[in-house]
Parts: structure tokens; C-alpha cells; sequence
């Protein structure tokens, strides 16, 4: 530990003696400083002992004394040092009295000890101080790197929360604690999820400290990661503020755990690499050479019912680049969700797209359609209706195998363009396949082709020369059913069937051709809200 005014006064070289603020000597001595000015302050730090002869103090003046020292205190200063047989045999009473109702350490120096020797005791021992901090930093050091070989980071945490007397946690890239230690720091650092989340927004390397009367104690955070995007971040909590040595316990725990998250960062992009040629060969119907590649890798994901994700953005008004970070965090986000429960997950980056494959039922596609279902509250804010950012756009197939691997791909590809025409966030493809072809008529170009199809009709209609589309639409829905029509339209059948044969004249199409009959019915749907 650094000097005290204690351990001046107990140094039996110096002979110091105590004159007041007996009951404050454990205060910390950052240096030994000489000062005859009536006003040091504006050269002062904080934490000096301050040494006078009082040259130029009125020392026995009580109310200049009572200024000066107030002074000092005010400014930090730890102790005052007066040297006696100099201006002065002994301390003045003014002084004296000052010191004790300021609360400042006082200390008698006798002549035979000069200001140097203090100077001298104070800068040894702050330099035996750093040395002993330096080789206890470099010993720890030695024990987190031998913890981190042999028990990885959980025995990495469990050393360094040894060293720090307090604890230590590390948290993946969505935020969620993996190890603590001790064992009940656990739910202390589940509490700083947002602390987290908050940092990692934040380029790397960052760190903050959480603190104040609501902490049961101070805890800095970490970022890890050399990239833009912190990959994990370190918790470590204490009683106090850190002191040197264990400063150096932290930040070799950091490069330690950073070395770590960068060969897991290597070691990721190999597996989707081979993730990509798995997926090629999955589309290609080679299942059988895709497990072969597979291997161990992906566990039982290709042998059980999977869903495959597609996820894509949509350029905002200026082309922002935030589309990278949301597919980024979106991919994160499943990833953890997996890694949490154990499960399986091929993620594999397609150019500005996301492909997945995951477990049917599992935490991954939980994760992704949870993590929809807020991008969709947050779209829906007012503030969102302005943003220039670019939006994402997820398509979610059907349970599938690895026979039905292409199948599910273009399921998910057709749910995703349902998404992007629908404005939404997630479409899943059984809603697609539960629901109604209907609203898929609103699509711009299927109005047109409608539109362009019915448009002689309409015209023939305003000139009042007889009520063609009505007819047409009567017809259809009775299935050519002459009677039935006519009777819906409170008009004899032959006048029926003339206006059909005109139908065929204006659009020069049979009606007895079933895709004709299908397309006007189609069109008739698609412009019926518009006419």
C-alpha cells in the first residue's frame, strides 16, 4: 500500500512527532512537498504533505492560521509538516489550534531532519509501493494466463475474483451472462443487463462504471473485441475502487479474454464457411454428401426438422448503413439463444442477406420471431415513421428435412417478398398457406394487369349502353349457371347472353376457355375495391 502519514511518523530515521488530527494519520501520502508561500493551493494536487518553516506566515495570528489551514484542507492537502528551531522553537499555538479544529494532521519536525530525508521516505516508499504492485500485477498475470489454458474463462473469472477480493462475470454478444464467480455473482450481474447492452452500443474498446447508493457495490465494465461491434463484455465488482495491482488483474484478464473472443471470432468464420457449403449442397438435394461435410459440427440439426430463415433489408430513404448491424444482431441474437439451450444452428451470411437454418420448435426461431415482434413495436412508434434508416425483412418456410431443403428455402424466400409487400417485419409461411390468395391481389402490378384487362369493359359501361362488368361478375360467381345469374341481376337470360357475347367481342376472349374465366375473375377481385 502506498505511505501513510502513519508510516512517516513510525519511520525512526524522521523522529516526527504528532501535534494534531492524531485520529486521521491513515490517510494515503501521494508526495512530500515544500512551500513557503502564504497561499500553495494553486500548486497543490491533492494528498500532499505539505512542509513549512512559516518564513512568511504571521504563525501566531489565530485568524490568518485558521484561514491557512482551512485552505489546505480545502485543497486536499493531507498534512502539514512545520520544521521547529528554524523561524520558530516550536509550533505556534495558533497553529496548533487551527490544525486540531480543521481536523488536519500535524507534525513536528525536529531541526536534525532535513525536508529532503522526508522527501526522500515518501518517494521510496511510493516507489516500493508501484514495485510491489507491479510484480503482484505480473504475478497475477502469470495465474489468470495458467487459469485460462487449463480451466478456460470460467477458472480465468474464478482467479480473478480472487485477486480482486470481490467478483467477476462474463457476458456474451446479446448480453446474457455465461460464467460468473463466485457462483452467486451470478445474479448480481444478470442485474446489468442493460449496463451491458448500453456499453456494447458503444465502439470498442469501452468501459464504464455503475456505482452509487442503489449498488451494493462499484462495478466497472468491459467491452471485449477488437472489432467494431464489442463480441462480450467483463463485469468486475468490488468494494472499492481498484488499486494498481489489481488494475493489472483486469487488464490481463481483458487481453486474456479478448484473445479468447478473437480465436472464437476465427474459429466462427470457419464454421460458416463450411455452414455455406453445407447449405450449396442442401439446395443442390445432396442431403447425404451435406452431413458428410457437417460432420459433429451442427449436432443432429440436419436429422431432425429445421426452418430456414431468410433475412434481407430494404434501403432507407438515404441508404444508411445500419442494415449490416441489424442482420449482425439479428444472427447474434440467435446464436445466444441456441448457445443457451444447447441446441444447433447454421447461420450463413449471403451477400446483404441472412440465411438460417434452425431446430423446428427451437430457442433460435423463438428468438428471431420474439426479436420481430419488437422491431415491429418499435416501427410502429412515431418517431420510427421519420427515421432515415433502413428496414429488415425476415421470411420464415415451413418445418422441413434436409430432402426438402430447396423446398423450404424458396418458402421462406416467398414469405419474405409477402413481408416486404405487407410492410411487415416476419412473415411465416403456414400464414401464408392458412390464409386467403385474396390479399395478395393488392399487389400494384396484379391491379394494373386487372386494370389494363377490364378497362374496355368500364368505358363500354359509362356510355350507358348496358351493364357489361356487373354481368360479367353475376355470371362468373353463378359458374356460367344462366338462370341463376339472370336472376341475380333481375334480367331475362337472354338478355344475359347477349351481354356476355358482347363481353367476348370487347375483349376478344372466349368465355368458355377456363383460364379466361379464372383471369377476369381474378381481375374482377382485384379492382372490385377501386371501381
Amino acid at each position: 500500500m502506498p505511505p501513510t502519514l502513519a508510516s512517516l511518523v513510525h519511520h525512526s530515521a524522521l523522529k516526527l512527532t504528532v501535534r494534531a488530527g492524531g485520529d486521521r494519520l491513515g490517510v494515503p501520502v501521494r508526495w512530500a512537498h515544500v512551500s513557503e508561500l502564504a497561499d500553495p493551493v494553486p500548486y497543490m494536487e491533492g494528498g500532499e504533505l505539505l512542509l513549512i518553516t512559516a518564513l512568511k506566515l504571521d504563525a501566531e495570528n489565530p485568524e490568518a492560521m485558521r484561514r491557512y489551514v482551512r485552505r489546505l484542507a480545502g485543497a486536499g492537502v493531507v498534512g502539514l509538516g512545520f520544521a521547529v528551531g528554524v523561524n520558530y522553537e516550536e509550533i505556534p499555538k495558533a497553529l496548533v489550534d487551527a490544525c486540531q479544529e480543521e481536523g488536519l494532521p500535524l507534525l513536528e519536525v525536529p531541526r536534525r531532519t532535513p525536508f529532503l530525508a522526508i522527501s526522500k521516505a515518501v518517494s521510496a516508499a511510493i516507489a516500493a509501493d508501484q514495485y510491489r504492485a507491479v510484480t503482484a500485477g505480473f504475478a497475477a498475470q502469470r495465474e489468470l494466463t495458467r487459469q485460462a489454458l487449463n480451466a478456460g474463462p470460467e477458472g480465468l473469472l474464478t482467479a480473478l475474483a480472487a485477486q480482486l477480493d470481490g467478483w467477476a462475470a462474463l457476458y456474451d454478444a446479446s448480453g446474457t451472462v455465461v460464467a460468473a464467480a463466485p457462483e452467486w455473482a451470478g445474479r448480481r450481474a444478470a442485474r446489468l443487463t442493460g449496463d451491458v447492452e448500453r456499453l456494447r452500443e458503444r465502439p470498442a474498446p469501452a468501459s464504464s462504471v455503475v456505482g452509487g447508493p442503489e449498488h451494493e457495490d462499484r462495478v466497472e465494465l468491459h467491452s471485449l473485441g477488437t472489432g467494431r461491434r464489442p463480441r462480450a463484455a467483463l463485469a468486475v465488482g468490488t468494494a472499492a475502487a481498484l488499486g494498481t495491482a489489481e488494475r493489472y488483474a483486469v487488464h490481463s484478464a481483458i487481453a486474456l479474454l479478448t484473445l479468447t473472443t478473437e480465436r472464437s471470432r476465427s474459429l466462427h468464420a470457419a464454421e460458416q464457411r463450411i455452414g455455406t457449403a453445407v447449405l450449396r449442397m442442401l439446395l443442390a438435394g445432396e442431403p447425404d454428401h451435406a452431413r458428410a461435410v457437417a460432420g459433429d459440427l451442427y449436432g443432429g440439426l440436419l436429422d431432425a426438422p429445421f426452418r430456414v430463415i431468410v433475412a434481407d433489408s430494404v434501403p432507407g430513404p438515404r441508404g444508411t448503413a445500419a442494415a449490416g448491424d441489424r442482420l449482425g444482431a439479428l444472427a447474434e441474437a440467435m446464436e445466444a439463444a441456441a448457445a443457451r439451450s444447447g441446441e444447433a444452428v447454421l447461420v450463413v451470411p449471403e451477400g446483404e442477406r441472412l440465411v438460417v437454418l434452425a431446430a423446428d420448435g427451437g430457442a433460435a426461431v423463438a428468438a428471431c420471431v420474439g426479436w420481430a415482434a419488437e422491431l415491429e413495436v418499435v416501427r410502429a412508434t412515431p418517431e420510427h415513421a421519420t427515421a432515415d434508416e433502413d428496414e429488415l425483412v425476415v421470411g420464415l418456410s415451413a418445418p422441413a428435412g434436409p430432402i426438402a431443403a430447396a423446398a423450404a428455402y424458396k418458402q421462406a424466400e416467398q414469405s419474405l417478398s409477402v413481408a416486404r409487400r405487407r410492410g411487415r417485419v416476419l412473415v411465416e409461411h403456414e400464414q401464408l398457406a392458412a390464409g386467403s390468395v385474396l390479399p395478395l391481389l393488392a399487389d400494384d402490378a396484379v391491379k394494373a394487369f386487372a386494370d389494363g384487362l377490364l378497362r374496355p369493359l368500364y368505358e363500354h359501361d359509362a356510355t350507358g349502353r348496358g351493364d357489361l362488368v356487373a354481368s360479367l361478375r353475376a355470371w362468373l360467381s353463378r359458374h356460367g349457371q344462366w338462370d341463376a345469374a339472370a336472376a341475380d341481376l333481375g334480367v331475362h337470360r337472354h338478355t344475359l347472353r347477349y351481354r356476355m357475347r358482347r363481353v367476348e367481342e370487347i375483349l376478344g376472349r372466349s368465355l368458355d376457355d377456363a383460364d379466361v374465366r379464372m383471369e377476369l375473375w381474378l381481375a374482377l377481385k382485384a379492382t372490385s375495391t377501386e371501381q
